[in-house]
């Protein structure tokens, strides 16, 4: 198992290499997913004027995590795909979504 540090640091030809060796690779956008919601958590907090503690946080970021990489591995197998394509599946039916909810696509 390999997780990516940031910035799609696997090559694609690395990237199918260890596809195929049957390498499970987790992609720099679910794996440094943590700092951006964190960086969300905050932005919320202060928009309340309420801070949670640090085990607040943890405990929101875990449950985070855990769903978005257990949504993304059920893609994944769903689709016979990697994670990073399972990933993208994902974040582009997210927008797709939100451009539908926002009136700006038929």
């Amino acid at each position: 198992m390999i997780a990516e540090g940031a910035n799609g640091p696997l090559t694609p030809e690395a990237d199918a290499i260890l596809e195929r060796k049957g390498v499970l690779v987790v992609p720099d956008i679910l794996a440094n997913a943590g700092g951006v919601t964190v960086s969300y958590f905050e932005w919320v907090q202060d928009l309340q004027i309420y801070y949670w503690t640090e085990a607040e946080v943890n405990a929101r970021l875990h449950d985070h995590v855990v769903r978005s990489f257990k949504e993304i591995l059920a893609i994944s197998r769903e689709k016979g795909v990697s994670l990073r394509i399972a990933a993208y599946i994902k974040a582009i039916s997210r927008v797709a979504r939100a451009i539908e909810l926002r009136g700006l696509c038929p």
